[in-house]
């Protein structure tokens, strides 16, 4: 199977669970479950108002549920945990049962979103939010909303933090939609500040470990030192317009050799001019010798004649 079918299905399966738990746990007050799958089962975490009536008198109850989730849903070895509601009225799912109840009972919508929401807001809600939607007063369809507070609607916050319920209220001219929306009072969220006032602010500097500035300084050379060593550096300008610097070294110790006297120069002189004469007449042939000099001989009487 597909990952993309593979994530449907489990969709599929968790909601069409939801929806069988709240059918089955309207009069125990719902307000969600959690679903883990391990290698040892299912792990279902149920959360309700009344705990007892989930369990039932000797556990019946519960083994119906789970009985019934394993014919239903192919669930292996479903392990049920029942967990109490601390305070309902920050529950989204019960104060959206608790509001569907109100309406299908003749309460007017606008009193009975009023009162939700206060009573939600008196339980320490930082924020809250109920929507219907549907036929509230008549034929035609409407959404009212009622705010308090502050409510995320986008991003992770929204959806890690915000806890939503939603129910539905049959009415005798059609279905009204409920969802509600509660932040909780112990809810930390990204965008939140706190002011101190007389605050001492040396308590809230953050001290690096490392050196100080008076010792980093200590290690910095002194300016006539930057300066003398700025005169070491000469611009030369080069034939491709590109300057180039050339570091004159200081404290160089230059090695002179001493210069040959002018007669030691002209005597090595005379004696290489002298091999170089000997070389060449050694090298001449005596045949090219005795040929020239015939030569010579019949250009004399050429011009004697």
């Amino acid at each position: 199977m597909a990952d993309e079918l593979e994530f449907i299905e489990e969709g599929l399966q968790r909601s069409q669970i939801h929806e069988f738990f709240a059918d089955e746990l309207a009069r125990a007050g719902y307000g969600g479950m959690e679903v883990a799958h391990t290698p040892m089962g299912t792990q279902i975490v149920l959360k309700a108002e009344k705990p007892g009536m989930v369990i039932g008198k000797g556990g019946k109850n519960i083994r119906k549920i789970t009985s019934e989730l394993e014919e239903r849903f192919d669930l292996e070895d479903p392990q049920i945990d029942v967990q109490e509601v601390d305070e309902p009225d920050l529950n989204a799912q019960i104060v959206a049962d608790r509001l569907a109840n109100a309406l299908e009972r003749g309460w007017y919508f606008r009193k009975a979103g009023h009162t939700t929401i206060d009573r939600i807001m008196e339980a320490g809600a930082l924020g809250a939010e109920i929507v219907l939607a549907g036929k509230v007063t008549g034929a035609r369809s409407r959404v009212e909303k009622f705010n308090r507070g502050y409510i995320k609607h986008n991003g992770e916050p929204a959806e890690e933090i915000v806890d939503a319920g939603k129910a539905v209220a049959v009415m005798k001219l059609g279905t009204i939609g409920v969802n509600v929306k509660i932040i909780p009072p112990d809810a930390e969220l990204p965008d939140d500040f706190r002011i101190e006032e007389d605050a001492d602010i040396q308590d809230l500097i953050v001290e690096e470990a490392g050196e100080s500035v008076e010792e980093l300084l200590e290690g910095e050379p002194d300016e006539s030192a930057t300066e003398e060593a700025a005169g070491d550096f000469e611009e030369v300008e080069t034939p491709g317009g590109d300057r180039e610097v050339e570091e004159d070294v200081l404290d160089e110790e230059v090695i002179e050799e001493e210069l040959p006297e002018e007669e030691a120069v002209e005597a090595e002189l005379d004696e290489v001019e002298a091999e170089l004469e000997e070389d060449d007449f050694e090298d001449v042939d005596e045949d090219a010798e005795d040929a020239a000099e015939e030569l010579m001989d019949e250009m004399d009487e050429e011009g004697e004649e």
